[in-house]
């Protein structure tokens, strides 16, 4: 008997620890502009997501306002002229993820699918990154390429060269159960 309450009792936290809801512990956002006259690098370390193990579900919430520039005028022009954070003031993400395995430990080569929302332009994508499962922690990290023309953001004639069409964003985020 006692052992089989053992194994019931064992059952029970490997099956809750397998299968829960995780929210972001800690969390940075950046993106990279290569453009021809000057770089442009920012950060966001104000960033929201929720992670079901079980079924998969992964969503995440960018505060617009939130990136940090080196030049207060790149982040006002950010913010004004092509995010146009009072009108849409989130990026957010919904989707799937796909090859992640909980039970595996070590680093896993993962894919997020589903809708990525930026400037109020919902758009299909399949986001390459990587998994690691620590003791009681998930890491996730990813970098992929954003088209600002997919989103409708509009770079001036007279900018082109300042801000590169492509934009290199890289995600960091650590789960803790929720």
């Amino acid at each position: 008997m006692k052992r089989f309450l053992l194994i019931l009792f064992w059952s029970l936290i490997v099956f809750d620890v397998l299968g829960q809801r995780y929210i972001v512990e800690r969390s940075t956002v950046s993106f990279f502009s290569d453009a021809t006259i000057e770089d442009i690098a920012a950060e966001n370390k104000k960033v929201n997501s929720m992670l079901n193990t079980q079924t998969g579900d992964i969503a995440f919430s960018i505060p617009i306002r939130e990136f940090q520039f080196s030049k207060k005028l790149m982040q006002e022009h950010f913010n004004e002229k092509y995010l146009e954070s009072d009108k849409f003031p989130k990026a957010t993400f919904s989707g799937k993820m796909i090859g992640f395995d909980q039970a595996s430990k070590g680093i896993q080569q993962v894919r997020a699918t589903g809708k990525l929302t930026i400037h109020g332009v919902p758009t299909n994508v399949d986001i390459p990154g990587t998994m690691e499962v620590q003791t009681t922690r998930l890491v996730l990290k990813s970098k992929f390429i954003v088209n600002l023309a997919d989103y409708n953001i509009k770079v001036p004639q007279l900018m082109w060269q300042n801000i590169a069409e492509q934009v290199e964003v890289t995600l960091d985020f650590t789960y803790q159960p929720q």
